[in-house]
């Protein structure tokens, strides 16, 4: 490591939230804890031909954004806590940064620019985290539990006593946690806890390598009664999970404006914001304008979190999802919830897209599409195809709107330049969701008309 003298100035954050400056060689510096407008000096921790990249260690000039970080273990020194990555940079900025992600991946990778740029979704940029794998360490050495994220740039678990970004109740049971599993004796056996919390139920999934004996298992349920929580055990795989006790509230989720109510189990996906979710979902609905009497297919459906509510506008609705366990799960929701004879789920690989399996599914005159980080490449090249050979599915027609949410600008901006540049769609609106405030992480959501003449 090299400690510079040189003062920098700071241009740029990029993706990471790491200050973008420029030395006197011109050599562009990537600066951890730097922010734009600021003239700072770092320590040196890499060199490259064409980049450095360090560490803050002084502020000449302070940006008027840097606020001061909301949780004690967020920050730059040893032990630092990773889960979170601008906490020292003003909410509002942290918004407009991941705005402007979104704008730039779209041009930069997909040469594509959205018609209107809508005003990006967000929400409470505090206790918003629903969904959480907390690691857990026993150290032998000193005779301590640690749960929690790991640590900056490390593979270490951070000591954390907080955390800023779960609910309060969540982030007052870390230290009992701790105390709990140091008092198991398959303490050094238990790698992992995982949160899932629905509106009526803190469900926590407890990874265990050995059998638990009944000493723990008692442990574990006094601690539940104690704190109002439901465990699950998890012996191998997420298959494996199951209930310690039976009975109890059901793990589920609501989306108010619908009329919806999703139970589901701790390992399945859902969102980690429930507040950002129920205000996508809504927004997702009203760019996609449904009629009455419109078929709508939804791509990569997951437990029905889009095609349920989609149901209460649509003649039908068609969900389609890789994994056929959720595709029960979303049959079952749809009963539940009165939906059953307006919806009908289908198990693809929605990674081996074609024209032929495309024309399988039929014509539907809007899409849904929110698939996982990896986007929906084949999808969207299935389309293109189709668009520059007719031929490769007679009759099928492409839908005149398609509502794309993303959780990673780049596939989503890969995906757009297909759907764009190639199938004959215009991008009429976009906007970042800040589904993770205070992380680097991005989600958006995208709108693709199909043009008239086409």
């Amino acid at each position: 490591m090299t400690q510079t003298t040189e003062w920098l100035k700071v241009d740029s954050i990029e993706l990471e939230a790491q200050g973008v400056a420029h030395n006197a060689e011109g050599k562009v510096v990537f600066i951890d804890g730097a922010l734009p407008g600021e003239i700072v000096q770092a320590q040196i921790s890499r060199r490259k031909n064409n980049w450095e990249q360090g560490t803050l260690t002084a502020i000449k000039k302070e940006s008027p954004l840097r606020v001061t970080p909301g949780c004690p273990h967020f920050g730059l020194h040893a032990g630092a806590c990773g889960g979170c990555k601008m906490q020292h940079l003003h909410a509002g900025a942290q918004v407009a940064v991941k705005q402007r992600v979104v704008e730039d991946q779209l041009w930069h990778l997909g040469k594509v620019k959205p018609e209107v740029l809508l005003r990006p979704i967000e929400g409470p940029a505090w206790g918003y985290r629903y969904r959480a794998r907390f690691s857990v360490r026993y150290v032998q050495k000193k005779g301590v539990v640690l749960i929690g994220f790991h640590e900056r740039k490390s593979r270490y678990v951070a000591d954390m006593q907080v955390c800023k970004v779960v609910p309060q109740v969540v982030s007052d049971l870390l230290m009992p946690m701790r105390a709990l599993i140091a008092a198991m004796a398959e303490r050094d056996r238990l790698p992992q806890i995982e949160l899932a919390m629905g509106d009526e139920v803190i469900a926590l999934v407890l990874r265990h390598l050995n059998p638990l004996p009944d000493g723990d298992l008692a442990l574990l349920r006094a601690f539940a009664a104690e704190h109002g929580i439901q465990w699950w055990l998890q012996a191998k795989g997420p298959d494996t999970v199951k209930l310690l006790d039976e009975g109890g509230p059901e793990l589920a989720y609501t989306l108010p404006e619908f009329g919806i109510r999703m139970p589901f189990k701790p390992t399945d996906f859902t969102q980690v914001n429930p507040h950002i979710n129920a205000s996508l979902v809504g927004r997702a609905l009203r760019l996609l304008a449904v009629q009455p009497d419109e078929r709508v297919i939804d791509w990569f459906c997951g437990l029905g979190n889009f095609t349920l509510p989609l149901a209460r506008q649509a003649r039908e609705v068609l969900g389609i999802e890789g994994s056929e366990t959720l595709v029960q799960r979303s049959r079952e929701n749809a009963q539940a919830n009165g939906l059953a004879h307006k919806t009908s789920f289908v198990a693809r690989n929605l990674f081996e897209m074609t024209p032929e399996l495309l024309a399988l599914d039929g014509t539907a005159d809007r899409w849904l599409i929110d698939p996982p980080r990896e986007g929906a490449f084949a999808l969207a090249k299935a389309v293109a195809d189709i668009a520059q050979d007719p031929s490769l599915a007679p009759g099928w027609v492409p839908p005149k709107r398609i509502v794309y949410v993303s959780c990673n600008p780049a596939t989503l901006a890969r995906d757009a330049g297909l759907l764009v540049n190639v199938a004959g769609y215009r991008c009429t609106a976009a906007s970042a969701v800040n589904m993770f405030p205070h992380t680097a992480h991005v989600e958006s959501i995208a709108v693709f008309d199909r043009n008239a003449s086409e």
